[in-house]
């Protein structure tokens, strides 16, 4: 493979490079449209084309002539001005970076906070985040993990569709303002995740088919065509995306990847490309002495995924678990229909908060097979877990957040739950205080055809699914801006107790290793499938603090458990407190102090308790 980089990179301050691959292509030209000049590109044995050009400015736009027929943008294009159909232009690459000494946390001591940036504030900018960084750090908040970012058609999108992988999305603040967000984010003391979109391109927008073979028909994906990891030339096309990840960590100094829907990525070959990948993602970092996570999206419930590569592992560092998603939320507000016909069985949930995969072999309704792995093995940060995210938020036919599925006690009960769950913890942006606008699906596709198949097939998506109404329009701005977040929410009612629940959770969180302890045997769970009550007990890795947490996951009862003798325990946080209650008034039955000797406890119905463990 060529030694130059893809893309156009300054050699000096006088001279600029652009290299592109396109191995069925007789001839390739630079089209600089400053002074409307094509220069010749000299094709190597691999078919990357290079040439060196003088005097090339910050801003000047360019194309690829392909064969003296069509002109495309860079692949490889660091900035689309105007937009994805349109010209590439020079980037300024420097920045003074002020984070030379940072180092994120690691996964057990990691809480993650999903954002996108397009609804995240009213301006919808990496620069508008940032006033919000030292409020989410002392909120408990370590990483935030920002939804796809490379440049997609129009102004309103999730992410998933974009098409310049190396271009930071021009409406957002293109490459300086992301870059301005990560040293921000590392001033604040918070790491950087960023989901990136390694198995697909957009429908729009997307020229790799004008260069050279990066798709294949071999196999199918949701969105078409697979990408070409294992035929003829894949090689080059794996450097292609490998190359994109590492730029992420060189250029803009990312801390992690969420790899998003890891299980489309088709590759037969001895090394697929996600190993491949991961261990070039590894290797960088053990190069520049840094630590950086590799998490994989999958629903596969493959435990080789987190294995280390010495046993046939994938050797990537998580995967998000949204097992414990499904079964706390068919708990909590009894759907059954879709996917969640598969998580009915509350046995399930225990099992998730005992050993990771609800499924681990056994025949599945859903995928009408034997499905899955154990994870029983393995430690508990290995898993990254969510209540609430884009997936299962926005995927929803009217997007609704958990906040209009369930009452305020169902609420408190997600947040006792997931903040003290043997998992690494995520939070979709808003959780925190219960936000109430809507997270719904959005594009701004030029492509009038393109947009009408969206909104056929956005409808089409729900028929396994019992919800009422339409699929608001997609490509409508109301849409978009029905989902921009109203921090002030946090200030006001009820609101204002969930933002300090949550901030008092992570606070004992954070503070005690006994709830981030990933070994498996530090967690006892007991609980049985005919009670909705069960009791999570926690350790750190000596045995000298430990917690109890008792939940009771049922809708209408009140129920009770005998917990076992051993210890006496005080009570740290009761959801029926006082200052927990929207009038003030307590109504717990749980005591303030458990003795050593078997006791039962009392819980009203969606309410928990957590312990202490006094001796």
């Amino acid at each position: 493979m060529t030694p130059f980089p893809l893309g156009a990179h300054a050699i000096n301050t006088h001279q600029t490079r652009f290299t592109v691959w396109a191995p069925e292509r007789d001839t390739v030209d630079v089209h600089l449209m400053r002074n409307d000049t094509y220069l010749p590109m000299e094709k190597d044995q691999n078919g990357y084309f290079s040439v060196v050009v003088d005097d090339v400015q910050v801003g000047d736009r360019y194309m690829y002539r392909l064969d003296h027929d069509r002109e495309r943008p860079d692949p490889a294009s660091r900035h689309q001005p105007d937009t994805v159909h349109g010209a590439s232009a020079i980037v300024d690459t420097h920045f003074d970076w002020t984070d030379q000494d940072w180092s994120p946390p690691s996964l057990e001591n990691s809480v993650f906070y999903e954002i996108h940036v397009g609804t995240y504030t009213d301006s919808g900018t990496y620069d508008a985040i940032i006033p919000h960084l030292p409020r989410l750090e002392a909120l408990g908040i370590t990483t935030i993990e920002l939804m796809p970012v490379a440049q997609f058609p129009g102004k309103r999108n999730w992410g998933y569709d974009g098409v310049a992988l190396f271009a930071p999305h021009k409406d957002y603040g293109g490459v300086q303002g992301l870059k301005r967000l990560v040293n921000a984010c590392h001033t604040a003391g918070l790491a950087v995740c960023l989901d990136v979109v390694y198995n697909h391109l957009g429908p729009e927008g997307n020229y790799l088919w004008d260069y050279g073979p990066y798709f294949t028909e071999r196999y199918h994906t949701p969105w078409g065509a697979s990408l070409n990891f294992d035929g003829a030339k894949s090689d080059h096309v794996k450097r292609f995306f490998i190359e994109n990840a590492l730029y992420w960590l060189e250029d803009f100094h990312i801390d992690a990847f969420r790899l998003d829907a890891t299980h489309e990525l088709y590759d037969f070959s001895a090394v697929p490309f996600l190993e491949e990948l991961t261990a070039e993602i590894h290797a960088w970092a053990e190069k520049n002495n840094k630590q950086v996570y590799a998490i994989a999206e999958n629903d596969r419930s493959d435990r080789r995924l987190t294995l280390p590569r010495s046993v046939n592992g994938a050797g990537l560092d998580g995967q998000w678990l949204d097992d414990l998603h499904h079964t706390l939320h068919v708990a909590l507000t009894s759907e059954d229909d879709g996917y969640y016909a598969d998580y009915t069985d509350y046995a399930l949930l225990l099992k998730v908060l005992r050993e990771g995969f609800s499924y681990s072999g056994q025949y599945s309704p859903g995928w009408d097979r034997k499905h899955g792995t154990s994870s029983a093995d393995l430690s508990t940060e290995r898993f990254i877990v969510c209540t609430q995210n884009h997936d299962q938020v926005g995927n929803r036919m009217l997007g609704e957040r958990l906040s209009a599925l369930t009452d305020f006690d169902g609420l408190k009960l997600v947040a006792g739950l997931l903040l003290t769950s043997p998992y690494v913890p995520l939070l979709f942006m808003g959780q925190e205080y219960a936000e109430t606008a809507p997270f719904l699906y959005f594009i701004s596709h030029g492509d009038e055809n393109l947009v009408k198949a969206v909104q056929e097939g956005r409808a089409e998506e729900f028929s396994a699914f019992a919800w009422k109404g339409s699929p608001p329009d997609p490509n409508a701005v109301e849409t978009f801006n029905r989902s921009k977040l109203n921090h002030n929410l946090r200030k006001q009612g009820t609101h204002a107790i969930m933002y300090n629940l949550y901030r008092t959770l992570l606070t004992l969180r954070h503070n005690n290793p006994a709830l981030t302890n990933p070994a498996r045997d530090a967690t006892n769970i007991y609980g049985n499938d005919a009670n909705r009550i069960l009791c999570m007990e926690r350790r750190d890795a000596n045995n000298t603090s430990a917690f109890r947490i008792v939940l009771n996951i049922a809708l209408s009862d009140t129920l009770n458990m005998t917990l076992p003798a051993g210890d006496r325990w005080e009570k740290v946080i009761d959801s029926n407190a006082s200052e927990w209650r929207p009038d003030g008034d307590p109504i717990s039955t749980a005591p303030d102090t458990l003795s050593d000797s078997n006791q039962t406890l009392t819980l009203p119905p969606k309410s928990f308790a957590i312990y202490r463990r006094s001796r």
